[in-house]
């Protein structure tokens, strides 16, 4: 009987570690159809939903955030590592695991401390351009590191890219366009802005989107389409009752579609919404989340708009008036937005999950008779 693949991988929080972690899993799936995959995370992030949704099996440990914001409670954080580590440990046992993966975060930090406990191969992903709490210290247990964007912040590291979803990765906007729009509602002729507040929504994003909506309430060229979150969602939908050209959504499941209509994407700058729009060339308006550990969603906007594919604009800013002259200038030149579109540098980020799968096989492959061709890589 053949040994199967077994991995196991840490992600959970936002939708910025998980995508990344399902894009991966996906990419395992199709490399190794018989692989089984598995996840580990924590019972307050996102991934007890989208994990599950996906297909794949979801095991929860006790850790608590990587944060000085806890105040007295994050004495508690050596204490939370060692029983979440444990359990990691029993989980990768359990699930007959030959290498474990962490995409960031902390419910990642659990599952590289559970493979050292176990003597069990690790390799850890950093998504975003200056490396998060939990990767500094998971870079501590592991020599195999893994980054979206090459900044030198982890010395040795592989830049394999951000992984993305397939759909993403294969995106032909042109193409798609017109069933886009026809699937969104909006006319062929008009502009639309999409307004993506990253998976838990942006409460500045959405009060600026909502202010620009009512300018916009007699232009039936100007069409937005807002990603409020769940939380934010039922206060956006009574301010837009009987908008002509604008609407609120807690979550896009078709971001392919989003893209392919959009004209213009006003969003937070985390990295996997960075890698998405270069591999897609949406030009972007950024606003970087101000409150990101190390300002990592202003070095990861940058990649952007220092090649010319997207604007920077400081959250403090973040109004509907600041928003209009921005995007109103932008909206009526379209050779602008083509120049932004083709400014964008598409990097590794379309295979980055086949190039992150490839290596984690390649650790995994001592163990793991089905992969013996890959024993032999560099």
């Amino acid at each position: 009987m053949r040994t199967p693949l077994s991995v196991v991988i840490g992600a959970g929080g936002t939708g910025g570690h998980i995508y990344p972690g399902l894009a991966l899993a996906d990419a395992l799936r199709r490399a190794v159809p018989e692989a089984v995959v598995s996840f580990v995370g924590t019972r307050r992030g996102l991934e007890g939903e989208l994990i599950p949704a996906a297909g794949y099996r979801l095991h929860t440990v006790d850790m608590i955030p990587f944060d000085p914001a806890l105040g007295a409670r994050r004495y508690l954080l050596p204490a939370a590592l060692l029983k979440s580590g444990a359990q990691a440990r029993a989980v990768l046992r359990e699930q007959g695991a030959q290498i474990a993966v962490g995409m960031g975060g902390y419910p990642s930090a659990p599952v590289i401390l559970g493979a050292r406990m176990a003597g069990l191969p690790s390799l850890i992903h950093e998504s975003n351009a200056v490396p998060g709490r939990a990767n500094r210290f998971a870079a501590r247990l592991t020599p195999h590191i893994a980054v979206a964007f090459d900044t030198g912040h982890l010395p040795g590291a592989i830049t394999t890219g951000m992984p993305i979803a397939a759909a993403l990765a294969g995106l032909d906007r042109a193409a798609l366009r017109p069933a886009a729009r026809a699937a969104l509602g909006v006319p062929q002729g008009a502009r639309l802005v999409l307004v993506n507040g990253g998976s838990l929504g942006a409460a500045r994003l959405t009060e600026a989107a909502l202010g620009l909506a009512d300018r916009w309430r007699d232009r039936d060229g100007l069409h937005l389409l807002i990603k409020t979150g769940p939380a934010a969602l039922p206060a956006a939908r009574t301010a837009l009752h009987g908008h002509p050209t604008a609407r609120a959504v807690p979550y896009l499941d078709r971001m392919d579609l989003a893209y392919a209509a959009a004209d213009l994407v006003v969003c937070r700058a985390g990295s996997a919404t960075v890698a998405e729009l270069a591999t897609t060339g949406v030009p972007a308006v950024l606003v970087p989340y101000p409150h990101a550990p190390g300002d990592h969603q202003t070095h990861n906007a940058r990649v952007l708009t220092d090649a010319g594919a997207g604007l920077l604009l400081p959250d403090a800013e973040t109004t509907a008036d600041r928003l209009a002259a921005l995007v109103e200038p932008l909206l009526a030149d379209p050779a602008r937005l083509a120049a932004m579109s083709g400014a964008a540098e598409p990097g590794p980020h379309a295979r980055a999950a086949d190039l992150l799968a490839e290596h984690v096989m390649r650790l995994a492959a001592p163990t793991v008779p089905l992969l013996k061709e890959y024993a032999s890589w560099n």
